[in-house]
């Protein structure tokens, strides 16, 4: 039975490495549920979402953090956002035939990966990477290394669980500013690399981790549950309208008699008319229900 959606934090008592173990698979298939997208395109969507909730959970702040692919393949985006909330949602944009046994590389082309970091206080931070691995996990182990130079290690898995999308992943990182062997680490990833997609998505953390590191004393810290979570709104819409010229809002309301705001990311509809958008100019809050 595939294990209800949880970030699990641990740490390694006798090493200077902290470990993240994630289940995703309920979230996975609400992000997927108003697409039809390709098999080869759910699966990148399935990899970037553990990618980002376990990215989220290393981050010590409130915020927000985005990953995503762009490039000049089929796939020209596939983008998941995330918060310390473990508050998920994401899209994939695809133009063009995609081959079942799409690689990354086949799906995104020339391209590369960016990590958008956006705390509740502070300073935005973007980082860029191409995609020089194989494997998007190749990928982000390559940029930790080159933009937080701390060894990081993320092992991701996708399958099926009872005929249900299931997916999950492990991260394994050194602490910073302590004295991590490197003969430490790399034990450490063996034993993490050795886990199977069937015992990640089905058995609980505790004994997950229990079976990966059995001669070793682990401190596992209370879960966190990790939900699809949309932040589209009516204001939102409503705010967005504000920024366009009203001759052209008015024309599009003119011709259609009403416009139908569609958010990409959950499959809601914001219906506005004419006197909804004359309420929104006077910062009033449109009265005309949200449509799903």
């Amino acid at each position: 039975m595939a294990q209800h959606d949880q970030l699990h934090r641990y740490l390694f008592e006798n090493y200077a490495v902290r470990g993240e173990l994630v289940t995703v698979s309920d979230t996975w298939t609400q992000i997927l549920e108003n697409h039809d997208y390709p098999q080869p395109v759910k699966v990148i969507l399935g990899e970037l979402l553990v990618a980002t909730s376990l990215l989220t959970a290393t981050l010590k702040f409130d915020g927000d953090i985005t990953v995503q692919l762009q490039g000049d393949g089929p796939m020209t985006l596939a983008v998941i956002n995330g918060n310390n909330k473990q508050e998920m949602r994401g899209v994939a944009r695809v133009q063009g035939e995609v081959a079942p046994d799409a690689s990354l590389k086949d799906l995104v082309g020339n391209g590369y990966l960016v990590i958008t970091i956006t705390p509740a206080e502070g300073e935005r931070y973007q980082g860029v990477v191409g995609l020089e691995g194989d494997t998007l996990a190749a990928c982000l182990e390559d940029y930790f290394l080159r933009s937080e130079q701390l060894p990081t290690r993320l092992f991701i898995r996708t399958g099926d669980v009872e005929g249900k999308l299931a997916a999950g992943g492990m991260l394994l990182q050194v602490l910073p500013a302590q004295d991590a062997q490197p003969n430490d680490f790399e034990h450490l990833a063996t034993l993490t690399e050795t886990i199977k997609a069937e015992e990640l998505l089905t058995l609980p953390a505790t004994e997950v981790l229990w079976r990966l590191y059995h001669e070793e004393e682990v401190t596992v810290y209370d879960p966190q549950d990790v939900i699809f979570k949309c932040t589209c709104s009516r204001a939102r819409c409503a705010e967005a309208l504000k920024t366009l010229p009203d001759d052209e809002v008015d024309s599009m309301i003119a011709e259609d008699g009403e416009i139908d705001m569609n958010c990409d990311y959950c499959g809601s509809h914001y219906v506005f008319n004419a006197m909804d958008i004359a309420e929104a100019r006077n910062n009033a809050s449109p009265a005309d229900p949200q449509i799903h």
